[in-house]
């Protein structure tokens, strides 16, 4: 894929660098608690003490439990310093978006509309979104809620070494899938989905839910039909995705952890459709030819 020294995305919000420090409230409270013995051996330790458990209690009568507030974890940040490879990484990922930015703006134009350019939020280990916490157990996801992508790029490894799904372009449709689902949201698709499975049984949502996962593969693919006619696309890159869009079919995935598949369970499709949404969108580019809840 050729991707470097063209334009980065600047809606690229990178965390990676920052890691959350423990508050220190919550052991000043337990410390006083501690050195109680020391206090009520002298004057002054009494009146101390004394103080501090009518600050304690009175914040209690009002609702406010200072133990639970002092124990939170705090919001101090601190800097961890990011290698050459975690650079270039961001790097990757910028342009990735930014291209994805750059085909959708055209296409929407296209179809009389605006696109309002998602935020790609690179985090370690866990995140907090308008969806929730999430862990990088997870996988990348996009979250509706505040129009962001959230991935951790310890995934791209897990794509590699678990899933034998090596190579830049297939980590370039994984961010590709998941600003499909930003699409779906500015389409009014995702909210559509949400409505219908919220009075669905339990089969049918799953249903919905594939049939909404495979139209971001479509979109997915989508991308890919414009990067190639621009020349980023490079031979070997089509099957970098394809091979990554069946590896992490339900079907597979399920074998692969289960040693059994559930279709009835299936919330993404399998490998086989997969490829095939992504490819119909690689060869023909047109939203329209993505409509995979009526086909």
């Amino acid at each position: 894929m050729r991707w470097k020294g063209r334009r980065q995305s600047q809606n690229l919000d990178d965390r990676r660098n920052m890691r959350a420090s423990a508050g220190t409230g919550g052991a000043g409270i337990l410390m006083l608690f501690r050195v109680v013995p020391f206090l009520l051996g002298n004057k002054v330790g009494r009146i101390i003490l004394v103080l501090g458990v009518v600050v304690f209690f009175g914040a209690r009568f009002m609702g406010i439990d200072l133990l639970q507030v002092a124990s939170s974890p705090g919001t101090l940040q601190q800097p961890r310093e990011l290698s050459a490879q975690d650079q270039e990484m961001g790097e990757f990922v910028a342009v990735v978006l930014a291209d994805t930015e750059d085909i959708w703006t055209t296409l929407f134009t296209e179809m009389g509309r605006t696109y309002q350019e998602p935020t790609l939020v690179l985090f370690r280990d866990r995140v907090n979104s308008a969806c929730g916490s999430a862990q990088s157990a997870m996988g990348p996801f996009y979250c509706p809620g505040d129009q962001q992508l959230y991935i951790d790029l310890a995934f791209f490894d897990d794509l590699e070494r678990q899933l034998n799904a090596p190579g830049d372009f297939a980590q370039a449709y994984v961010i590709a899938h998941e600003v499909g689902h930003h699409v779906q949201t500015l389409l009014g698709i995702s909210s559509n989905v949400q409505r219908a499975r919220q009075t669905a049984s339990e089969l049918d949502a799953n249903r919905l839910s594939v049939a909404q996962e495979l139209q971001a593969d479509c979109f997915a693919g989508i991308w890919a039909h414009y990067a190639n006619t621009i020349g980023v696309v490079e031979a070997g890159d089509i099957e970098e995705a394809l091979t990554a869009a069946a590896a992490i079919g339900d079907d597979r995935l399920q074998q692969q952890s289960q040693g059994t598949v559930r279709p009835e369970t299936f919330t993404h499709g399998t490998s086989a459709q997969r490829v095939s949404w992504f490819r119909r969108g690689f060869d023909n580019g047109v939203v329209d030819q993505c409509d995979t809840f009526n086909n």
